[in-house]
């Protein structure tokens, strides 16, 4: 059996609780960093094994393990076995396209949270970030590493701050909170694309500008269908009466949810922007045909009398009246610009051009 797959689609036949990687091949191998903590003192220590961190336990410290990289299967499945996590969960932590979510267990809690990121393309891309609530511990499961936590890191190593003295459950908020505020820049990406494309839409509608729209309405759905579950992930968060999530934190979690429902709300305004541009530019590009299919009828309402008289002179006819006429050429060329003329006047007066 592999030890990962790209598509949960993959695992069909395996037994629940198989753990199996679900996600993008790891492109570097996965590192695990335990950071203890008392309101005296800081320290980091990196982890290879299960009793690199059962050593730090104790004393009054909190632990926060981090885990960057999900290749590391043997590990967590020691970590699971060890604090009595339901396989399961620890099924749920290793694929990668879980949707936001909270359970709530005898002796600890499980979150699932998305961080959104949009590059250069304008493609949205989305990773997983799995956590575990014990009562002086937190795991943390992500695919790969990076700076976004060093924020983090940082008030832990400071000595001021309440991240210290507030409880392993502020942490996780402090964590949760880190990726919400990570949706505002998404937004602002995706809002300075679009008055990009509007400016575009205004002055010159192209194929090019109908392109991006289409592109940027449908990472919006991404990005959407990601952060809507995670308001009723924290709605239900909030409800529980878990004694892990002290009374006194519930507040900074209502906080995360007012950030949430601020970022869906600046998703749906900009996706009905989106939506209006659409229709504008619909109605630019049909605007646009009807003022070439305008001109072109114009000159072919002044061409057609034209060639009817150049059809009646064409005919080669020895017994025509006109034909022995000594001024009849210039006459009709006379002739043709003032019906032009005429035409022009009459189009501008009913307000056809």
């Amino acid at each position: 059996m592999a030890d990962s797959f790209t598509n949960p689609s993959e695992k069909t036949g395996l037994p629940p609780g198989t753990l199996v990687h679900v996600g993008p091949a790891p492109t570097v191998a996965g590192r695990v960093t335990l950071h203890r903590y008392t309101t005296d003192q800081y320290q980091t220590f990196p982890v290879t094994e299960l009793d690199d961190i059962l050593c730090q336990r104790g004393q009054g410290a909190l632990l926060w393990v981090h885990c960057e990289g999900l290749d590391m299967i043997g590990l967590i499945e020691t970590i699971g076995r060890h604090f009595n996590v339901h396989p399961l969960v620890l099924e749920d932590i290793l694929n990668t396209h879980q949707r936001p979510k909270f359970e709530e267990f005898d002796d600890y809690l499980f979150l699932v949270v998305k961080i959104l990121r949009c590059d250069k393309a304008l493609k949205v891309r989305h990773e997983q970030v799995a956590l575990l609530l014990f009562a002086d511990v937190l795991f943390t499961f992500r695919e790969t590493a990076d700076d976004l936590f060093n924020a983090v890191k940082l008030r832990l190593s400071g000595a001021k701050g309440r991240i210290r003295n507030l409880g392993i459950d502020y942490l996780a908020y402090t964590v949760v909170d880190t990726v919400v505020d990570n949706y505002f820049a998404l937004a602002d990406i995706m809002e300075e694309a679009i008055e990009a494309v509007e400016n575009d839409l205004l002055h010159r509608p192209r194929p090019k500008t109908f392109a991006t729209i289409q592109l940027l309405r449908r990472e919006m759905v991404l990005a959407r269908k990601v952060i809507t579950p995670l308001r009723e992930m924290l709605l239900a968060l909030q409800r529980s009466e878990s004694p892990l999530v002290q009374e006194r934190n519930r507040p900074y979690f209502h906080d995360v949810f007012d950030h949430t429902l601020r970022t869906i709300d600046t998703m749906d305004s900009l996706r009905d922007l989106l939506n209006g541009m659409l229709d504008i530019y619909l109605s630019s590009i049909s605007n646009r045909t009807n003022e070439i299919m305008k001109v072109l009828t114009i000159f072919a309402s002044i061409f057609i009398p034209l060639t009817f008289i150049a059809g009646v002179y064409g005919m080669n006819f020895d017994y025509m009246p006109e034909l022995h006429w000594r001024w009849a050429y210039p006459a009709l060329w006379i002739f043709f610009v003032l019906l032009t003329g005429f035409l022009l006047c009459l189009f501008k007066r009913n307000k056809w051009l």
